[in-house]
Order: structure tokens, then C-alpha cells, then sequence
């Protein structure tokens, strides 16, 4: 398998910091610093297997959301469109084909570097769309509002929220609003579901991926689970990080242009790229073989998840899509992806393989090999 080196430097080791000017800070070896105090506080605990009540684990998009998903939802609600368990539903409707999904927000905070739970809610909709191939036309969007929530906030909300639908060309074209009790919303909740066209000949699916394919991701990842978690625990980088919430529609229509060789696409947001990963090999039946010196990391980043115990590849990302391709238009893919702004990083990161279906392994920089499974808890939960 060929593949390109990371620019910037990205597997180099770092003097990225962590600092937090209101107290005394513990230095690492690695050059980042954050209180000690906010340590412990930072992941949550893997519950155990049996339980018989919601766990945040359960919204973390890693083993336990899979396991709530297998025994309460799809026995109750099977059919065709959802069985497939793709990021969208694809319907047909008198011979016109469409995409529809829904998705809904709660992230802590709701203002952060590189955007907030308005602009979070139209993108993460969008992408999904986008996973499969469609071209997003029309969403609604519906608030749960908290009592007491400053109105100065709700209109900085939907203020955002209506800049980035209208910067993606779609149109919110229904909505609801609900009020609870003050205590009982955190907040500020938003529920959407989006409406895409898919075009003819367009056919992407997490049961496509064949032996031999290649896996493409379009930029670092990390970097949004990493820009909420610095917010919400009050840590500073020296090099600041933002989060990558974006719309990749354009860079999906980019890439369905240069080749139609796609088998699938998902975008690793809850669970991070290994969840995304271990569910595409779950439904082809399919191993995957990953290089982790080619998977590019924001050295702010990675000195942030060693220094707490992060694994930058459970890491949520609002800007990032993975892509199974066929190897002989993987070249032109690649091209097309870094001649748009969302896919200047883009590369190939690993392979598909016939051995051990259903399992992710990576080679790692030391030449060894380690297992990529699902997460089992939730290292941050409320990132999307």
C-alpha cells in the first residue's frame, strides 16, 4: 500500500501546552500543562458490562451505543431503509431518490473556537446527507429551550444557525420550540432532520467495502472533541486549536466528480474515526489494515490526548469524512479532495483486507500492531 507522509511535520514530537492561568500548573514531559485538579475529572470511567439504566457511555457512539441500538431500537423498528444503519436513510419516492436523516445536539458549551450548537446543528445534519452521496435541499430544526435562557443567546443561536444554512445552499423549512422547567434543559437543545437528492448511479453504503479498497481521510483528527474539552475544563494551548466544524457537501461533490469508485463514506463524529472504521468492517465483513504514521494529528492535539489519556482516534471530529475507495481511482480521488479547501490533508491512511472481518488493526510508528476497537465508555461526553 502507497501512501503519503503528513505534512507539517505531524508525527514529529511537540512543545504544544496546556495552561490554566488560575492555577498552580503540573508540568509534564511533554511540554503541557494543566491543574491537577481538573485531572481526574476529564474522562469518564468504563461502565461495567450489565447495567440496567442509561449510561453516558450509551450516547458515546462506541460499543455501548452499539449495544443500545441492537437490543432496544431495531427489534422494535426493522425495515429495509434503517436496517442498512448508514448515517441516512435512502428512500425512493415515485423513482426520485432521496436521503433523510436526523440528528440532534446537546454540546457543553454552546459557544466554542471554530463555531457553536447552531452552525454544529446544520453542519453534522448536512454531513450526513453527504455520507450518502446526496445533495442537501431542506431542513428542520427544533429547539428545547431551558428556562431562563437569555434571549441574547437564543438569537446568537439561531443567528449562526441561519448564516450556515444559508452559507450550504439549504433552506430550514419547518421547526418546533419547546420550553422546560429552569434546571431541566441544561440549556439549549436542538433536534434536526435534513432532506438530500441523490442523483442516479449514486449508490454508497457501510456494506460496500471489498478487500483491497483503500481508506481516505481528508485532515487531522482530534481536533473538535479536543476544542470542547480546553472549553469546558478551562485549559489553554500555546498553539491554539479549533474546532472543524464544516460542511463537507462541496468536498463530497468534489470528490463523486473526479471518480465514482466510492464505495462508502462516514464521518467520524461520536466514537471518533474508530467507530466509524469498526462499523463499515462490521457490515462488509471486512478486515481494515490502518498505518498510523500516515493518519495526520495536530501536534497540540496529540500532546493533549497523551498527557490525559486520550486516544486521538476515539476523538470526536465535526469536519472529517473517511472514504473506502476503489485502489485504482484512489490517485484521482486524493487529488481532487486536496484541491478543495476541506481536503488539502487528504491521504491514504490504510487498507481493506479479507483477514479477520469485522476487525480494525493499525501498524503502529514502533512496527508493531495493535487492535482499533470500539470505545467502550465515553472519554468526553456532549461533544455534539
Amino acid at each position: 500500500m502507497k501512501s503519503t507522509k503528513p505534512e507539517n511535520k505531524e508525527g514529529s514530537s511537540s512543545e504544544s501546552g496546556i495552561r490554566n492561568p488560575d492555577s498552580v500548573p503540573v508540568t509534564s514531559d511533554l511540554g503541557l500543562r494543566t491543574p491537577d485538579s481538573n485531572l481526574e475529572q476529564l474522562s469518564c470511567p468504563a461502565p461495567l458490562p450489565a447495567q440496567e439504566k442509561v449510561l453516558l457511555g450509551h450516547g458515546s457512539g462506541g460499543r455501548l451505543s452499539a449495544d443500545l441500538l441492537q437490543k432496544i431500537f431495531l427489534p422494535v423498528f426493522q425495515n429495509p431503509a434503517l436496517n442498512s444503519l448508514n448515517d441516512q436513510a435512502l428512500l425512493s419516492v415515485d423513482g426520485v431518490r432521496l436521503a433523510f436523516t436526523t440528528d440532534s445536539f446537546v454540546v457543553k458549551p454552546l459557544f466554542f473556537p471554530g463555531g457553536d450548537i447552531g452552525s454544529l446543528a446544520v453542519n453534522g445534519t448536512i454531513n450526513d446527507l453527504a455520507m450518502g452521496g446526496a445533495e442537501p435541499l431542506y431542513l428542520s430544526v427544533a429547539f428545547i429551550l431551558e428556562e431562563g435562557l437569555p434571549l441574547e443567546t437564543l438569537h446568537r443561536v439561531v443567528a449562526s444557525l441561519g448564516r450556515a444554512a444559508e452559507q450550504a445552499g439549504v433552506a430550514v423549512v419547518t421547526g418546533d420550540t419547546k420550553v422546560v422547567e429552569k434546571g431541566k434543559g441544561d440549556g439549549l437543545f436542538i433536534n434536526t432532520s435534513g432532506i438530500g437528492r441523490v442523483l442516479p448511479g449514486i449508490n454508497l453504503s457501510a456494506d460496500q467495502a471489498r478487500p483491497g479498497d483503500v481508506i481516505i481521510l481528508n485532515g487531522s483528527i482530534g481536533d473538535h472533541g479536543i476544542t470542547i474539552l480546553s472549553q469546558r475544563e478551562g485549559l489553554e494551548f500555546e498553539s491554539p486549536i479549533v474546532s472543524d466544524c464544516a460542511a463537507l457537501h462541496t468536498l463530497v461533490a468534489a470528490m463523486m466528480e473526479a471518480s465514482p469508485a466510492i464505495r462508502c463514506m462516514r464521518d467520524p463524529t461520536r466514537g471518533g474515526l474508530s467507530s466509524a472504521l469498526n462499523e463499515i468492517a462490521v457490515q462488509s465483513r471486512v478486515g481494515m489494515e490502518l498505518e498510523e504514521s500516515t493518519i495526520p494529528i495536530q501536534e497540540a492535539v496529540r500532546g493533549a490526548c497523551e498527557l490525559l489519556g486520550l486516544d486521538p482516534l476515539y476523538v470526536a471530529n465535526e469536519g472529517k469524512l473517511v472514504a473506502i475507495v476503489d485502489p485504482l481511482h484512489a490517485g484521482r480521488i486524493v487529488a481532487a479532495m486536496r484541491a478543495h479547501p476541506l481536503g488539502k490533508q487528504a491521504r491514504i491512511i490504510g487498507k481493506v483486507t479479507a483477514a479477520d472481518p469485522g476487525l480494525v488493526i493499525m501498524r503502529t510508528s514502533l512496527g508493531t500492531t495493535r487492535i482499533v476497537d470500539l470505545l467502550s465508555g465515553d472519554q468526553l461526553p456532549r461533544i455534539c
